[in-house]
């Protein structure tokens, strides 16, 4: 008797499971060796499915890439989710210098991922999708609220705005991933010290 192929076997998605499968391999993909090493083709080959199979989810390469970073958003605005969600319970600048480890730990785990995010690849070439552009804008609306929530508090050290102190604290958020990242800061224990001094420079003692 005549055994299925893994690949033919692996060709069985239903409608439903091949989006989230396909987005996976991609991330996969782009982990072991960056943007370049994907493809439509050469992710259709790693799923086993035809190769025109990703074109009924993404009309492109960019819009696979687009969706790998909307997913990195929705991870982060879980985060976020969470982190507030125990504001009313404990103490907030734990909370904070919680939230700004995990961000930072994430963020270095999913390089290739975060360089979707906030990199020049999508957003300076212009070719963010609409949802992209959706989510990450709401994202940054969900920071904005709870740095205005700390304002308010009287927790974080700021005589501007609630704006634009959310705008200098996501830049030093963003400058501390982007630093270790590229391999300026190489030492973890270095690196956890500098963002408790950050988080001290942000909170009112």
């Amino acid at each position: 008797m005549k055994q299925n192929s893994p690949t033919s076997a692996s060709r069985n998605y239903h409608h439903g499971d091949l989006y989230p499968s396909l987005l996976h391999a991609a991330t996969e993909m782009i982990a072991e060796g960056g943007t370049d090493s994907l493809s439509m083709r050469k992710l259709a080959d790693r799923v086993g499915v035809s190769r025109t199979a990703p074109y009924h989810h993404f009309k492109d390469k960019n819009a696979l890439l687009c969706a790998i970073a909307e997913q990195g958003f929705e991870r982060v605005e879980k985060l976020l989710d969470e982190i507030r969600t125990k504001a009313a319970t404990e103490q907030q600048t734990a909370l904070f210098s919680e939230y700004v480890h995990t961000y930072i730990e994430q963020a270095y785990e999913n390089r290739e991922q975060y360089d979707l995010m906030f990199g020049r690849e999508i957003w300076r070439n212009g070719v963010a999708t609409a949802s992209l552009q959706k989510i990450s804008h709401q994202h940054f609306k969900s920071w904005l609220s709870w740095i205005e929530s700390l304002c308010n508090q009287g927790f974080i050290n700021s005589g501007d705005s609630p704006l634009r102190t959310a705008q200098v604290c996501w830049a030093t958020l963003h400058g501390l991933c982007r630093l270790l990242n590229d391999g300026i800061y190489t030492e973890q224990s270095s690196m956890s010290q500098i963002v408790d001094s950050a988080v001290n420079m942000m909170f009112k003692p």
